[in-house]
């Protein structure tokens, strides 16, 4: 899937439709009261700059206290993930920074399974792991760091269930490898032609199937065609979560933080049940703020795009049906909330999940959005936190 496709080239299909209006009887979004649609490209080094940056620790407790202490050199490296490494191989601890190799993929599979996202599973450290890891030490009483330590990394495996293979043999069924693919075109009238906006390729339906990219597909699967495979042939894949496991728990609450980068699940008793990171809407086209519900949960919606309605769009160009499918600007399932035009949704760029911001909704990968609209029902209560630093931000800019 493709960052650069998603903020440049369908700003006007990802972006104004972050404002839909979902309708479970129509399966469709339709965008309305749409103002500033933006333009943004996203390049190699600002998606480098969105996995380190480190504003999310302003507004939680980080616990730093003896960080050089325990710092020590990891000489892995990303090249160094192979299935051997990741299953027999020593996890390097204490793990943090800008490393990548066995033990990062060790400790993003076990976040997974532990039902606390780090987003895409890719072997490389970044925000959205550190994240993960801190709610996660935060829910279990450990010393809340962002590091992978030994007391973390135990409970960690306790947590995720002791797999034996933290990458498994899967063999695929017909039903994995069934398409359609197509190419998906650039142009949005070009787009309402198609049946769908399905996968273009099995590479990029295996790595949404275990939460990770084509490239780690390939990396544990060496001299492997993934595009080319066929159903009873076997591959190595993340060992991650059940995604059709029964739930942990009651959700009574979403808390969504604008400036944390996160989506927790809780239970009545505020306990965080799931964590998710996500991407919200930025200064200039912000996300809600507030206590609103859930009001409706939508499946494969279609988009209705209206130019009529649009910002820096002719208003004279025609009406457009966009289809549904994964890469659909609004992914795979629209949570519409009470406050009108504004929802939970999943992508078509699963590697931006927070690293980059949305046009006014709460965007989180396609798997982790489908994960938690299984698990909660409509009405559910939806908080927005930190708003009030983030107008402060953007009177001041």
């Amino acid at each position: 899937m493709r960052y650069i496709r998603l903020f440049a080239i369908a700003s006007l299909a990802a972006l104004s439709a972050c404002r839909g209006d979902g309708d479970a009887n129509l399966q469709q979004i339709e965008a309305a009261e749409l103002s500033g649609v933006g333009y943004q490209t996203l390049s190699d080094e600002e998606m480098e700059r969105g996995r380190f940056n480190t504003d999310w620790r302003r507004v939680v407790q980080l616990d730093t206290l003896g960080f050089e202490d325990n710092d020590s050199t990891n000489s892995e490296s990303w090249e160094d993930i192979s299935p051997s490494t990741v299953n027999s191989g020593a996890t390097h601890l204490p793990l943090h920074g800008d490393v990548s190799g066995p033990s990062v993929l060790t400790i993003q599979i076990l976040l997974d399974r532990a039902l606390f996202s780090p987003g895409i599973i890719d072997g490389r450290w970044g925000k959205n792991t550190e994240i993960a890891l801190y709610w996660f030490q935060n829910r279990e009483g450990l010393r809340a760091t962002g590091r992978a330590d030994q007391a973390t990394f135990e409970r960690l495996a306790v947590t995720a269930g002791e797999p034996r293979e933290l990458v498994r043999t899967h063999r695929l069924s017909e039903e994995d490898v069934e398409g359609p693919f197509v190419d998906i075109p650039e142009d949005i009238y070009d787009k309402a032609k198609l049946d769908c906006l399905c996968y273009e390729s099995l590479a990029e339906k295996m790595g949404e199937m275990f939460h990770t990219s084509p490239d780690l597909l390939r990396k544990l699967n060496p001299g492997v065609e993934l595009s080319s495979l066929s159903a009873g042939q076997e591959i190595i894949v993340p060992n991650v979560r059940d995604a059709g496991a029964a739930p942990v728990g009651e959700v009574t609450r979403l808390v969504i933080s604008a400036d944390g980068h996160y989506l927790h699940a809780l239970n009545s008793s505020g306990r965080v049940l799931y964590h998710f990171p996500t991407t919200l809407g930025s200064n200039y086209d912000p996300s809600p703020d507030g206590t609103h519900t859930v009001r409706s949960i939508t499946r494969d919606p279609w988009w209705h795009y209206q130019p009529a309605i649009l910002e820096h769009v002719d208003s004279s160009e025609p009406d457009a049906k966009i289809p549904p499918g994964p890469n659909n600007a609004v992914g795979r399932v629209w949570m519409a909330l009470s406050k009108p035009h504004y929802g939970i949704h999943g992508t078509s760029a699963p590697e931006t999940i927070g690293y980059a911001t949305s046009a006014g909704c709460i965007r989180l990968t396609n798997w982790d959005a489908l994960f938690l609209a299984d698990r909660i029902e409509s009405g559910v209560v939806v908080e927005f936190t930190d708003r009030p630093a983030r107008s402060e931000a953007a009177a001041r800019s």
